[in-house]
């Protein structure tokens, strides 16, 4: 997994080996991973993964980050813990622009909440007003079929 985080730091950032890795176990401590250093990604787990990847992008300092549905394919545990990574960034003041079914998530965490129906903004505001009340037919119906 060390080599997976290391490998953009050192081709496209041209860091020193040493200086990657250095950068790579801090990332991969900040997301929990830290005693899985040595272990292949294909023996991760989902949710391990997807923390992986949060790292490898962490890694290259950015501004900001785009997930877009990060938990689809995982289990409830591990959906928690992709979460948790993601809330704790929110909370160290990462930018985030995030496409998500889980709702729940979205209104704890968001400054803003958008609603796309059909490749079109229906609702955008803060998530007290899109999510707690909406205005538009179509973010309500869609709110009550996944709450």
């Amino acid at each position: 997994m060390l080599e997976n985080v290391t490998l953009a730091l050192r081709k496209v950032l041209k860091k020193p080996r040493a200086e990657a890795e250095e950068i790579a176990v801090q990332q991969l401590k900040h997301v929990g991973l830290s005693e899985k250093l040595k272990v292949y990604p294909s023996r991760l787990s989902g949710g391990q993964q997807q923390r992986m990847a949060i790292a490898r992008a962490l890694a290259m300092s950015p501004q900001y980050m785009l997930f877009d549905e990060v938990t689809s394919a995982l289990d409830p545990q591990l959906v928690g813990e992709v979460l948790d990574t993601m809330r704790m960034l929110s909370q160290e003041g990462m930018t985030m622009i995030v496409v998500t079914h889980e709702i729940r998530f979205a209104r704890e965490v968001s400054d803003r909440v958008a609603f796309f129906k059909d490749g079109k903004i229906h609702e955008i505001g803060p998530p007290e007003q899109v999510i707690g009340a909406p205005t538009k037919p179509e973010t309500e119906a869609f709110l009550k079929s996944v709450l």
